[in-house]
């Protein structure tokens, strides 16, 4: 029963209130792996029986199924919080097998992701686990020559299709930014690395290449994809929070830079109620079937950062925060500034 409380008045006070959230049940996280789990195998068979019908058909079923893929991610990121399971060794081990399907090193994205919650929002701290963003005053120091490479950067096209391809394709091959970060991180990447030749492997001996060009990249790219545009919303939008370091705070930067991501009840169901992004920064241990109750019970929660799926598609046009108007602009509103 919905049961509002006190609001909190300081960003601080809601970790204390979030609190009653974060134990997981078992029985239900395990039932959300499973329902996305099988189907995501059962499509994946499908599609590879298709490609000797259609290829057509092969395609359009692996595209669905990135849906499913998308949640499986979803679901290493809560292990990698360690709020999925009660045992954390059990959440790591899921987390790791997970990661082979992701094509995402489990123990190098968990470290680098946990950079990225301690440091969200913070002018001094970017570069691990962001998406590169750029002061006005920053950007008009630069050359000619590192402003086209910063706009190159911010176009759709390389953040939401090249981008993707590239980090989970190459990048995530490598233990990145943490190659001198000691042997844990070389090998998660190498374990996985080894796991995801092998399935491939036989994919190509027992189907063949036309399996992986219409099943296998089709599934990846498009979850891909998906998964950068939701990690960019979440942050990227026109009244989200930058400060520099030392005005930087933890928890004002998750409640008023993080968005609450307000999509469709399947997309909620496909993107692990990753949407509700202040409260997963604000107590990210919370389980993601956990998150909804928060927001029936704290309407000040609900209401805040909203940002609708139609309102989203004008983020990408936003690429450098004013420091004075403490917004995100677009390079010709900030070409309008004195």
């Amino acid at each position: 029963m919905p049961q509002e409380t006190t609001v909190a008045t300081d960003p601080k006070d809601w970790v204390r209130i979030l609190a009653a959230y974060r134990d997981p049940d078992p029985l239900r996280s395990t039932y959300e792996l499973l329902v996305s789990v099988i189907p995501f195998l059962g499509l994946w068979a499908v599609a590879w029986w298709a490609v000797s019908i259609s290829g057509w058909l092969a395609l359009t079923i692996a595209v669905l199924n990135a849906g499913f893929l998308v949640r499986l991610f979803m679901i290493q990121h809560d292990c990698g919080h360690g709020g999925y399971f009660r045992s954390r060794t059990l959440a790591d081990w899921a987390g790791r097998a997970i990661g082979v399907l992701t094509l995402t090193p489990y123990d190098v994205w968990r470290r680098t992701h946990a950079i990225h919650h301690s440091s969200a929002g913070n002018l001094d701290q970017r570069g691990v686990g962001d998406i590169h963003t750029m002061t006005v005053r920053e950007y008009r120091a630069l050359s000619p020559l590192g402003r086209f490479g910063y706009r190159l950067y911010r176009n759709p096209i390389t953040l939401f299709v090249i981008g993707p391809i590239y980090i989970f394709l190459f990048q995530n091959r490598l233990p990145v930014g943490l190659m001198r970060g000691g042997a844990q991180y070389w090998v998660s990447a190498m374990g996985t690395n080894i796991a995801l030749a092998a399935i491939l492997t036989a994919i190509i001996y027992f189907g063949g290449l036309k399996v992986i060009a219409l099943v296998f990249l089709p599934t990846v790219l498009v979850a891909a994809s998906a998964g950068v545009w939701l990690f960019f919303v979440q942050h990227q939008f026109e009244e989200t929070h930058w400060e520099m370091g030392d005005e930087w705070q933890l928890h004002d930067a998750a409640l008023h830079g993080s968005s609450h991501y307000v999509l469709p009840p399947v997309l909620r169901w496909f993107t692990g109620n990753i949407g509700i992004h202040h409260v997963h920064h604000l107590y990210s241990r919370i389980p993601f079937y956990r998150l909804p109750e928060v927001l029936r019970d704290h309407s000040a929660l609900a209401t805040a950062n909203r940002l609708t799926l139609r309102e989203s598609l004008s983020c990408a046009r936003l690429h450098l925060w004013d420091e004075t108007g403490r917004r995100l602009l677009s390079f010709a509103e900030a070409r309008k500034l004195p």
